[in-house]
């Protein structure tokens, strides 16, 4: 159960579940048009989780990774380097696109975010699944708090930390983290996405 946790909510599908229940899931003003929500969803897919993905299966095929894993800190580096570029790169196409500020937004956080455990994943291993689950509570305590979600906001943000918690217990269960580190990550997760994501969703 632990480690289908661990792979079910990995970081890098972490903003396609996230995306996914904003564009289709929650009647809030950030939505595009129907038409153009599959939009969102293959840019948010292909820059966070298909294009991270490809580029650290290639550095395992060239031998600068020893597992695909990344169980040890040394290994996480270069692999969270390339998921920095690749959500930025996701947060300023959707900048560039038609739509509301704070789909870029959110995608900007989750930028921040994983650069911030790449700074700290050189000195502590810090937990990445922490990291990805605290953001997706983070936006969701936002929407919440705003009204943007409607009734069903609170619903999603109660799902949202049964999940943290659930996962978070995963990593601890597998021995992946310590607690400090598996807290750390969550708490790192909701203050970036928090900070980023408030200035639009309170407008």
């Amino acid at each position: 159960m632990a480690t289908a946790l661990s792979l079910a909510f990995h970081p890098l599908l972490v903003p396609s579940y996230l995306f996914y229940v904003v564009c289709y899931q929650l009647p809030v003003v950030a939505q595009p048009a129907l038409p153009d929500r599959w939009i969102v969803l293959a840019v948010v897919f292909g820059f966070t989780f298909l294009l991270p993905a490809l580029g650290t299966g290639a550095l395992f095929w060239f031998g600068r990774l020893d597992s695909l894993l990344l169980r040890e800190r040394a290994q996480r580096p270069l692999p969270l380097l390339l998921a920095t570029f690749s959500f930025a790169g996701a947060a300023f196409l959707l900048h560039q696109l038609p739509f509301s500020p704070l789909l870029s937004r959110i995608m900007l956080g989750m930028a921040m975010a994983v650069l911030l455990t790449l700074l700290i994943s050189l000195r502590w291993k810090i937990s990445a699944h922490g990291v990805g689950v605290g953001g997706s509570f983070g936006l969701f305590v936002l929407l919440h708090l705003t009204n943007a979600a409607g009734p069903a906001g609170f619903w999603w943000l109660l799902a949202a930390a049964i999940l943290a918690l659930a996962v978070l217990g995963a990593r601890l269960a597998l021995d992946a983290h310590t607690p400090a580190q598996a807290w750390a990550g969550l708490g790192l997760g909701i203050s970036v996405v928090m900070s980023l994501v408030a200035g639009v969703a309170f407008l």
